[in-house]
């Protein structure tokens, strides 16, 4: 039995569709709903015996802890958190309240509840904790040291570091996961590649922030929950494993990609979705590069990414656009 937090979101989904479908070992979800999660996400286990969902926050101990005595999960995998740079940027208490005060409250009950050797508790981190890289940097590793440059990614680093803590301290069996940018089915319109699909659609402009090179390294979400569960059965306790594409894309490249995929896949009267792009103003504090090593990963537990960028775009785009009514509202402006 594992018991996970934000299954009812993008990357958690993902991993309780596929791990449910891949292993039949049951979960409990546990979920806030906030609009980054949705049950829709959980379509395809709706009504499955081997799965259980569960309304709540993560930052109520009373009922985590039920959970946990009720169910006595062998694990803990910890994908919840508000993840989207934007937002925490305009409101930064909401991503201290449920990255940094979430997080303490579930390690304090895991604490509190972990007996046998074989607990874990895994923390799903990101790449944005390490900060930004020049052109010509070495990829992060894990012993980059963290410089985080938003209210998320600061959030972020605070929930790694005490989730360290609470090994090194009290002798918590943790793993800690940080991924690259990830795409796929279910991501949260917001985000770069969905949101450009469906203003494509709608023959709306693809807003690209500052000069579009901005590089991110791309990891396609069926691939990271792979490398979760892998973590997850023979990580060393304590260790920290970076989790990464090999798919390092400017901004610009991946919408100009999107566009040759959509003119192929659904054509556009009138010329190409190329035609919609825009430059807008440029976030703040926007990290200018993200590259993830992955060395360790593919040393200690034999992983690599199955997907190539290109592959795993192109199974992006099919589904969203066979979904997109049924799983998104109406498209931005």
């Amino acid at each position: 039995m594992l018991l996970v937090t934000g299954g009812a979101g993008f990357i958690g989904s993902n991993f309780v569709v596929s791990t449910l479908a891949l292993t039949g070992e049951p979960i409990v979800t546990l979920d806030k709903l906030t609009y980054a999660g949705s049950l829709k996400n959980l379509g395809k286990v709706e009504g499955d015996a081997r799965h259980t969902f569960v309304r709540g926050d993560i930052c109520d101990r009373d009922l985590v802890r039920a959970l946990l005595q009720k169910h006595q999960p062998r694990a803990i995998v910890h994908f919840a958190a508000e993840s989207h740079v934007d937002r925490s940027i305009e409101g930064p208490a909401e991503f201290v309240q449920t990255n940094v005060v979430g997080t303490w409250s579930l390690l304090e009950e895991a604490r509190a509840y972990f007996k046998k050797p074989d607990f874990r508790f895994l923390h799903v981190s990101t790449d944005e904790v390490y900060g930004t890289l020049g052109p010509n940097d070495p990829a992060f590793t894990e012993q980059t040291p963290y410089a985080p440059n938003s209210p998320y990614a600061a959030s972020k680093a605070s929930s790694d570091h005490l989730v360290r803590a609470y090994f090194h301290t009290f002798g918590l069996p943790v793993l800690t996961t940080n991924c690259s940018n990830n795409y796929g089915p279910h991501q949260f319109p917001e985000k770069l590649i969905p949101l450009m699909i469906r203003n494509a659609v709608a023959g709306k402009p693809l807003p690209v922030y500052g000069d579009g090179k901005n590089v991110r390294d791309w990891l396609y979400v069926g691939d990271h929950c792979d490398a979760i569960r892998l973590v997850l059965a023979k990580g060393r306790v304590g260790e920290t494993y970076n989790i990464g594409g090999e798919s390092e894309r400017a901004n610009n490249e991946v919408v100009a990609l999107l566009c040759k995929l959509l003119d192929r896949a659904r054509p556009r009267k009138g010329g190409s979705y190329a035609d919609l792009i825009s430059y807008v103003k440029d976030r703040l504090g926007h990290d200018r590069r993200y590259a993830m090593n992955i060395t360790k990963i593919g040393r200690e537990l034999g992983w690599r990414p199955a997907e190539s960028f290109e592959s795993g775009l192109e199974k992006t785009v099919r589904w969203y656009l066979e979904n997109l009514e049924r799983h998104f509202a109406p498209a931005a402006t």
